[in-house]
């Protein structure tokens, strides 16, 4: 069985969906790949940004409660999200692109720390590495400083060591310090680190991340499954997504983990060239679109008012 390729994507949640893409489409240059419906709760947007490609790797989703309180990270709860840049010269880029909207960041090393406007943290690191860029074309913001895909994530955890078994050995994550682990498989990799978890009781909603998916091949992910069952793990059934597979789970610290398969991908139901510019429900959904395209807001197509260079 092989490895998990790192991070598949990251689910996070918003309160205005219109607000998201303007902010991640616009600002931070990721492409708008698939406009979708909560599979769980179709009355609500499913966003996916990511690479020009939509690939494993560099997929952030957002699902939109509009008008949800601010949320706020805690024990079992990732609070950090980090992409990879290819510079730290890519650093003061995003440092007068981010103060430019208004967002302050600050710069330790070789990391650049801010938070989206709704509070939910980044980083964005600078460090070699051999895995591909996933890189998403905007006309303002050169490719060499663009985000690159996902480096990893923090979470918080209450109890130190609760989930190291359950990642080293389950999983087969590699323990890289005391509280850090690499999930890394045949073409990416990503990082999984712990923090203390604050005293404060965290609270889901906007600006927090829902869940965290890493990438299997579609063979292995019925024996990754298992795998969970063998390690303690109380996995759901796979779940046909459309876009790809998911077994949910949380990890022992209380993270919500995902195994979700690369491929069949976001080009099964519509153009890659057109990625992301109409609502696109799965087959099992369709009877539904009259109803849910009433319910929605309209949304800006980003590659109509900005064009590719």
């Amino acid at each position: 069985m092989k490895n998990l390729n790192g991070i598949h994507h990251i689910s996070a949640i918003t309160a205005d969906a219109t607000k998201s893409v303007l902010f991640y489409t616009g600002l931070m240059g990721l492409r708008l790949v698939k406009k979708t419906v909560n599979q769980d709760n179709p009355a609500v947007y499913h966003l996916f940004y990511a690479d020009e490609d939509g690939s494993p790797g560099a997929d952030l989703t957002f699902f939109e409660y509009p008008g949800l309180v601010r949320g706020r990270a805690g024990a079992g709860m990732i609070h950090r999200i980090a992409f990879r840049v290819g510079s730290e010269e890519a650093l003061d880029f995003w440092t007068r692109r981010l103060a430019g909207a208004g967002l302050e960041s600050t710069i330790d090393g070789n990391k650049l720390r801010f938070a989206d406007p709704e509070g939910l943290g980044f980083e964005l690191i600078a460090e070699p590495t051999h895995d591909q860029p996933l890189v998403a074309q905007h006309p303002e913001i050169p490719d060499k400083f663009a985000l690159q895909g996902f480096a990893g994530v923090r979470a918080f955890e209450r109890v130190r060591g609760a989930s190291h078994q359950f990642l080293s050995e389950t999983l087969g994550f590699q323990g890289t310090g005391p509280d850090s682990y690499d999930a890394r498989g045949e073409s990416r990799g990503s990082f999984y680190v712990y923090d203390a978890a604050p005293d404060a009781r965290g609270l889901g909603g906007a600006g927090t991340v829902h869940h965290l998916a890493w990438a299997s091949t579609m063979e292995d992910h019925e024996a990754w499954r298992d795998r969970v069952i063998e390690g303690g793990g109380d996995p759901t059934p796979v779940i046909d997504r459309f876009y790809f597979r998911s077994i949910y789970f949380r990890e022992p610290s209380g993270v919500l983990f995902e195994i979700a398969t690369i491929g069949p991908g976001f080009a099964t139901d519509e153009p890659k060239e057109h990625l992301g510019e109409k609502l696109s429900l799965p087959p099992a959904f369709e009877y539904l679109r009259a109803q849910v395209e009433a319910n929605l807001t309209p949304l800006p197509n980003p590659r109509e008012t900005s064009p590719i260079r």
